[in-house]
């Protein structure tokens, strides 16, 4: 196609490269030096074309909207200014339906430009017998648009690393945990809560996803162990507050609160020991070719996947399940949490530690947050337990939570206040002390103490 700009392409089209450039960096990263305003005729995506260009070569990222919304106001042609806000509305808001095929096309196009344009050069080179220089601005040309993202370059990317959404995440129910993990669990990341048997594993994992749900996040929820059905109705029983084994008697009130509902939530069976984590990966990009992009996928539970590679030794499999669970995560930018169980000696414990990991201890190193919750028989008669911080990538660990744990409709109230190693504090309105010190400051002093007296 020897075309000099993209009207043939159709405006759907051009929409979509503007949207890629708009919030996809590395995208922009590998067309930045082949992308000109001149292959766009409309005046609305020239000015945007040089906009990202310009910020692009000062900060080595996308320019987010409030920059745009900045100079924006500098034009003063009113008409334009109109035109260029409709045109970035629509590409913020475009779909990510063929979006591979748009950037493999529009990069294809770019590349194609540049070297026409060597050639055309390469004639006067070619009068004057100047064979070099043809031979540099042709291999210049090819090199053109090639993938240049060779990872984070630390001196370049301070913009990047800094923006609110370098790390989007979603948040738990939990305001103590969505403050230690800073805003929740994000793209990338796999988080594990541990258990005993009974415990409320699996109900954390419905309040994780129906929370998730309640503000407006696509969520995909794995059963490995439970019925499709049955866990529907525990998330009927969540989002309504009537206990799950009186929930068939409200269907009334289900189909009252489902239209509320800000998100989806897709429900995905399969059997005990038979799915593998190419299962799960095949499901969600078919979910995606269907139009229903998830923000937060749970599995209930990884260690009841079946693992790609036989081994004698269980750990070892478990291991590669793991492995696989985290790189699906950050292959797809997705947000993971899942559940395992403890060993007999954690369930017997107060405070459910590491190294009470059923199976193979090497799960909390592969995950980026684990944590336990910790319900012994008395307990769960008086709806009582502890949440507990194993392992946290993005903050403090070894804190302890008191939690009241309602397993009939999947609510978790935990405590702001940490635990005191001799004396469990459990105030779950507020989350500072009489004088006014935040518990989890608290706890970060008595750390830093510590590190300083040893």
């Amino acid at each position: 196609m020897t075309l000099n700009n993209l009207n043939s392409y159709g405006t759907g089209f051009q929409i979509k490269v503007l949207s890629s450039l708009l919030t996809h960096k590395e995208f922009l990263l590998n067309i930045q030096d082949v992308l000109a305003e001149e292959y766009f005729d409309n005046q609305a995506h020239k000015w945007i074309i040089k906009q990202i260009l310009q910020y692009f070569q000062k900060y080595h990222t996308c320019p987010s909207m409030d920059v745009l919304k900045v100079e924006l106001k500098k034009i003063d042609n009113e008409v334009l200014q109109l035109s260029i806000k409709e045109q970035l509305r629509e590409a913020y808001k475009a779909s990510d339906e063929d979006l591979k095929y748009v950037e493999e096309e529009f990069s294809n196009f770019c590349k194609n430009q540049q070297l026409k344009k060597a050639l055309l050069t390469s004639v006067d080179f070619l009068n004057a017998g100047d064979y070099d220089s043809i031979r540099t601005m042709i291999d210049n040309a090819l090199k053109a648009g090639q993938d240049k993202n060779i990872g984070h370059e630390y001196n370049k990317d301070t913009e990047s690393r800094y923006r609110e959404d370098h790390r989007v995440t979603i948040p738990t129910p939990w305001d103590p945990f969505n403050e230690l993990l800073m805003g929740g669990l994000g793209g990338g990341d796999f988080g594990l809560i541990f258990g005993n048997p009974g415990g409320g594993k699996s109900w954390s994992l419905v309040a994780l996803g129906g929370w998730a749900v309640k503000l407006g996040y696509n969520v995909v929820h794995y059963t490995l162990e439970l019925g499709a059905d049955y866990v529907g109705r525990r998330y009927d029983a969540f989002f309504t507050n009537i206990p799950a084994n009186n929930i068939m008697k409200h269907k009334d009130k289900v189909d009252e609160v489902i239209p509320g509902l800000e998100g989806q939530l897709i429900i995905k069976e399969f059997p005990t020991g038979k799915a593998t984590i190419t299962t799960i990966e095949s499901h969600i990009k078919k979910c995606i070719d269907l139009d229903f992009k998830p923000d937060l996928v749970i599995i209930d539970y990884v260690d009841l996947l079946r693992s790609k590679r036989n081994s004698r030794e269980r750990k070892d499999e478990i291991d590669d399940i793991y492995v696989s669970t985290k790189g699906l995560a950050r292959e797809l930018n997705l947000p993971i949490w899942s559940v395992s169980q403890v060993n007999r000696a954690g369930a017997k414990d107060d405070i459910i530690e590491g190294d009470k990991a059923a199976g193979s201890y090497d799960k909390i190193m592969i995950t980026d947050v684990a944590i336990s919750l910790s319900r012994k028989r008395q307990d769960k008669v008086n709806g009582t337990g502890r949440f507990h911080i194993m392992k946290n990538r993005y903050g403090m660990d070894g804190l302890t939570f008191s939690v009241k744990a309602d397993t009939s409709t999947g609510h978790f109230e935990v405590s702001s206040q940490v635990m005191d190693d001799d004396e469990p504090i459990s105030s779950p309105q507020s989350n500072t002390s009489s004088n006014g010190i935040d518990s989890i400051d608290k706890a970060l002093l008595k750390q830093k103490f510590f590190e300083l007296t040893n």
